[in-house]
């Protein structure tokens, strides 16, 4: 697939299943993540994998973080919120790790993990490996980020869920360029 391609077509695929990427398309994906728009090359992140019974553990983190706000969750509402990192046979979480420097401020270091984080979600869409991005309640609750050893300098980007596709891939209408892209 062409790198054109690969930025008109991909979608978010929810339905992930094993296997988990290839060790040569796992290599491409975390190569992607150093192309991203870098003001300063200061590399203003890192990344966790997290597969097989780490997911497990994971998912306890998630149950204690939601029962730090709510203790009264249903036995069924904490049996969802500890499978959630069970969608996928392996996440790989965007983490922010942001470095003084004179020039470029935090929110850049953040937006060039982001960047990090979409470029390999184009490099699993161009190997036919599914990807979703998440974020949600656990990418800022405080819990989670003391439980994934994060410091106070860091924060959690995304939770990037990698697998095989499971059934077919969402389309998505192309919006009229015009709306978005006008002269000034």
């Amino acid at each position: 697939m062409n790198a054109l391609e690969a930025l008109h077509g991909r979608t978010s695929a929810p339905r992930l299943t094993e296997p988990a990427p290839s060790a040569g398309a796992l290599e491409n994906i975390f190569r992607s993540a150093f192309r991203a728009a870098d003001h300063g090359l200061l590399r203003p992140w890192r990344f966790l994998v997290i597969r097989n019974e780490a997911r497990e553990r994971l998912g306890q983190l998630f149950v204690a973080a939601s029962q730090a706000g709510d203790e009264s969750l249903s036995p069924e509402r904490i049996t969802s919120i500890r499978n959630k990192p069970l969608r996928a046979p392996m996440i790989v979480v965007t983490i922010a790790s942001l470095k003084e420097h004179p020039k470029v401020p935090a929110c850049e270091q953040e937006y060039s993990a982001a960047c990090a984080t979409q470029n390999m979600l184009l490099a699993a869409h161009a190997q036919g490996v599914g990807a979703m991005w998440r974020t949600g309640a656990m990418a800022y609750h405080p819990l989670i980020a003391r439980g994934l050893g994060l410091v106070d300098a860091e924060k959690i980007i995304g939770f990037l869920y990698l697998g095989t596709i499971a059934g077919p891939r969402k389309s998505q209408s192309v919006p009229e360029i015009d709306d978005y892209f006008q002269e000034w």
